[in-house]
């Protein structure tokens, strides 16, 4: 009797987690919103909130109609579940958990595809192609591995979705970046249309793409557990679901601090996805080595995943979703033929490290294939169709202006902010040579300075009252304060400013492309003079900006006193050809 009360209490307690377990899945929805809006450009956040919003909505409208019976009916020749409509005609006998379960997992498989697409997609065109996978791409598939069909009966084992879900998002992900074509700016081409290199788009809110991958993490263990079965299995899926994602980013970190010079931030975001997306299909049946194995490859995987997109197939990714989930949701399911063990709590599975032989690998691999055919057809007639009817991409002008806009009527994403993208769309080439040859000041020629620092000055510089103004590096703010109050000038007036010119700033990576930035970080110091020399005020700002490069400073000296006669209607607005 005392055994039969604990299996119904823990039946009880393990039905309450099943759906704790998919409110945390639910909650994930919120990390790929943040994830995609902070690792894109903030003109198009308020579109990204709203298509990650509606891939829920939508995909729980049609997940009724039809893509829960395709899923979980009853199965017709291990192929599809039969349609049905018991949701309607027999509710009080409904396996409502079970609904509701499945569903927030078929929300996610849609949501994955949009990162890939972010900045130049229709909102109605993305609708369009996010319920389709909600209703009949996802739901067949899972129904092959978890609804009885021919991969279950065969051995296959995804416990969680890195095949079912990731990978078949993240493969649609890849099909339908192509599809599209990159964002503008994204590739520089030569004269002859070959690509000549690779731009970086930053994000432009990273903490917000961080907080995205922690509400990630923690719906995770939702993701993984909610299945488990006792707690000895709820336990060993949390230890591995924790330990992949850690590895998989302290290697990532180790790597492109090691290539690049310096740890990169939001690649090492997108190695605690990959982590965690391989280790979902084997987080029940493998152990804490394997869980490490799986984690280090992630973390090198996703690396070279984006390394791949971008400089041999050319694909435009904008947040990483193909390199995280296609590529490590393919690892992962792999990994599980590789390391199950039988040692993992509930397990009956021995891979091929732990004794097991080819046999299990051998599904697995069976199962990839199968699940990448069918996704890659149905996604790719999806995509042909949409493009040939109402059309895939934005026009040139939305993707500049942004889709916030001209798809949804909002201003901004941040009311209150003016916006003004600088990734890439005010380049400048080069068309001289800018070093000078001479980088000390007092050794350099006249023709020298005067190229370094340009000095535009209205004429009869004799008497008067004088206004200078000198743009400069950021960086050379502090030595040319000190330059102004040398030669005895008591007050400026500073403003931070952006200069775009043909000198850019380089060096830097984001996501393993070289950042760089049309537009950079400038001062504008402005000087009244009176009483001091106003040819000292500039022999003293060029000594203190001269680099030897062409561009270190530009200077401009106005007369005040015919300012104010022209803005005062005292001279004709001719003289304005007077004053620079």
């Amino acid at each position: 009797m005392t055994k039969e009360i604990m299996n119904a209490m823990n039946t009880q307690i393990f039905g309450v987690w099943f759906l704790i377990g998919a409110a945390l899945v639910f909650w994930m929805q919120a990390g790929f919103a943040m994830v995609e809006a902070g690792f894109t450009r903030a003109k198009n956040a308020g579109n990204i909130i709203m298509k990650n919003l509606m891939d829920f909505c939508i995909g729980t409208c049609v997940f009724i109609l039809i893509g829960f019976s395709l899923l979980l009916g009853e199965d017709m020749i291990g192929l599809i579940g039969k349609p049905g409509f018991d949701i309607f005609t027999s509710y009080a006998n409904f396996d409502w958990s079970s609904f509701v379960f499945n569903l927030v997992f078929c929300a996610t498989t849609a949501t994955i595809v949009s990162g890939a697409m972010a900045e130049r997609t229709k909102f109605l065109s993305y609708c369009i192609y996010s319920a389709v996978i909600s209703a009949l791409i996802y739901p067949i598939e899972a129904h092959w591995i978890w609804g009885g069909g021919w991969l279950s009966q065969m051995g296959f084992h995804d416990f969680a979705g890195s095949c079912a879900i990731h990978m078949v998002g993240g493969l649609s992900a890849l099909i339908g970046a192509k599809f599209l074509g990159p964002r503008i700016g994204k590739f520089t081409k030569d004269k002859d249309g070959n690509i000549t290199k690779v731009n970086a788009f930053p994000g432009h809110n990273i903490p917000l793409g961080a907080l995205g991958v922690f509400i990630l993490w923690l719906g995770w263990y939702g993701f993984n557990g909610a299945a488990a079965t006792s707690i000895e299995q709820l336990g060993s899926i949390f230890v591995t679901t924790t330990i992949s994602p850690a590895v998989a980013t302290v290697v990532c970190m180790i790597f492109t601090w090691v290539k690049y010079g310096k740890p990169d931030v939001s690649m090492s975001l997108n190695a605690s996805l990959a982590g965690l997306v391989a280790i979902t299909a084997p987080c029940d049946v493998t152990d804490a080595f394997g869980a490490i194995v799986i984690g280090a490859v992630s973390g090198l995987l996703v690396c070279f995943g984006v390394w791949f997109l971008d400089y041999k197939l050319r694909i435009d990714d904008p947040v990483g979703a193909v390199a995280v989930h296609f590529m490590n949701g393919l690892w992962g399911t792999l990994a599980t033929g590789l390391f199950a063990t039988k040692t993992a709590p509930g397990s009956e599975l021995n891979g091929l490290f732990y004794g097991g032989g080819f046999g299990l690998l051998k599904i697995q691999i069976i199962g990839i294939v199968c699940v990448c055919a069918w996704t890659a057809v149905t996604i790719s007639l999806t995509f042909t169709i949409i493009k040939a009817t109402i059309g895939l991409r934005v026009t040139e002008e939305e993707e500049i202006i942004g889709l916030d806009g001209p798809e949804h009527g909002l201003t901004s994403a941040y009311a209150g902010f003016s916006m003004m993208d600088i990734s890439n769309t005010m380049i400048m080439e080069e068309n001289a040579n800018t070093v000078l040859g001479q980088e000390d000041y007092d050794k350099a020629s006249e023709v020298q300075k005067a190229a370094a620092v340009q000095v535009s000055k209205a004429p009869d510089l004799v008497t008067g009252m004088y206004k200078v103004v000198i743009i400069a590096k950021l960086t050379r703010y502090d030595k040319l304060r000190k330059a102004m109050n040398d030669v005895g000038v008591t007050g400026m007036t500073v403003t931070q400013v952006m200069g775009c010119g043909i000198q850019k700033g380089a060096g830097e990576r984001y996501r393993g492309a070289e950042v760089d930035a049309t537009l950079l970080p400038k001062v504008k110091v402005e000087v009244i003079v009176g009483n001091i020399p106003v040819d000292n005020i500039i022999e003293a700002a060029k000594k203190a900006l001269y680099t030897g490069h062409i561009g270190d400073g530009k200077i401009f000296v106005y007369n005040v006193d015919k300012v104010i006669k022209i803005r005062t209607g005292e001279e004709n607005l001719a003289a304005l050809a007077d004053v620079e």
